[in-house]
C-alpha cells in the first residue's frame, strides 16, 4: 500500500467514526426522550472514605521521594 492509499483509508476510517459518533448521539438523545435516566442520590458503592487525620509518619520512614530520588543523594 502506498502513502496515498493509507491516507484514503484514514480519511474513510474517519469518516465512518464521525457518522457513528453522530448516530449514537441520536440514539442517547432518543432514549433520554423516551425515559429519563434518574440521577444516583448518595455515595456510589465501592468508595472509600478517606480520613482527615494525619498518616503515621512512620509509614514514610526509608522511602523516596518520587522523581527526586533518595534524600541522602544529590540529582545529577
Amino acid at each position: 500500500m502506498s502513502l496515498e492509499d493509507d491516507l484514503t483509508e484514514v480519511k474513510r476510517r474517519l469518516e465512518e467514526l464521525a457518522r457513528s459518533v453522530i448516530q449514537l448521539e441520536r440514539n442517547l438523545a432518543r432514549q433520554r426522550e423516551e425515559k429519563p435516566v434518574p440521577m444516583a442520590v448518595g455515595r456510589p458503592d465501592g468508595l472509600v472514605t478517606i480520613s482527615d487525620t494525619p498518616y503515621d509518619s512512620s509509614l514514610w520512614t526509608d522511602s523516596d521521594d518520587e522523581g527526586l530520588g533518595a534524600r541522602d543523594r544529590r540529582a545529577p
